[in-house]
């Protein structure tokens, strides 16, 4: 499947008015559901990393551990997981529907591509709204530590954002974006494979769905390291950059 949408999308045959569709179901669709987890997930980890960070008197490289853990792992993981759980179901459940009422084999009839109608555009969709989610939970997550560090524990936002500004590097931002337009093809390809190949009735399509997230998620997993393998190779110097 994933071959099949490449060779599409390289040779242009992107169906422009789903994949339209598509980029609304899977971008404002999932925003605030994902806003809102970047928010907790960055509050429940500036509780860890502020009091064990205070007791060693390391406050001010706070920041840039958060920066870096949510930049690096936590916001595209977190956004994909989500993104497999919402939309990659529903992939997997519309597309196994329309198998087994045999829509997909009234496109055949009707000359139409069921890959170019159906698959491609949600590949594409979720491979470009992944990595704007994920921007955009990171910031949420950013903010959300900062406040938190700020109003709970007294360590003076000021501080947070200059450890994040010194800890981070545009590698950082860049490689995140990367694993993100990663996991969103895989999300897509895979929930859109599972239900293209469903057979079996109701029964089939919800074995389909649940197979979709949970080996998507798995993917998701060994890409993740994968990519982190690749990207972040040697000794780092960012956290000593954090602490000035």
């Amino acid at each position: 499947m994933a071959g099949q949408v490449s060779v599409r999308v390289l040779t242009g045959r992107v169906h422009w008015r789903n994949l339209l569709t598509q980029l609304q179901i899977v971008g404002p669709g999932s925003l605030g559901v994902s806003l809102l987890t970047a928010c907790f997930v960055g509050m429940a980890f500036t509780i860890q990393f502020v009091r064990e960070f205070a007791r060693l008197g390391l406050t001010r490289s706070v920041g840039g551990v958060l920066a870096l853990a949510l930049c690096r792992e936590l916001s595209p993981v977190v956004t994909a997981i989500i993104m497999a759980g919402r939309v990659g179901s529903s992939f997997a459940a519309e597309l196994g529907t329309m198998q087994v009422s045999e829509q997909t084999d009234t496109l055949r009839v009707l000359k139409t591509d069921p890959v170019d109608y159906l698959v491609t555009p949600r590949v594409v969709a979720c491979a470009v709204a992944l990595p704007v989610l994920t921007l955009l939970c990171f910031t949420v997550g950013m903010a959300s530590s900062v406040f938190l560090a700020d109003a709970v524990y007294n360590v003076s936002s000021n501080i947070i954002l200059d450890s994040a500004a010194r800890a981070l590097e545009a590698w950082d931002v860049l490689s995140m974006m990367v694993k993100a337009v990663v996991f969103g093809g895989i999300i897509a390809d895979v929930s859109c494979g599972w239900g293209m190949t469903t057979q079996g009735g109701a029964k089939g399509v919800g074995e389909s769905t649940t197979a979709a997230v949970v080996i998507s998620l798995v993917l998701v997993f060994i890409a993740d390291f994968a990519l982190s393998w690749c990207f972040f190779q040697g000794p780092g110097d960012a956290l000593k950059a954090a602490m000035g």
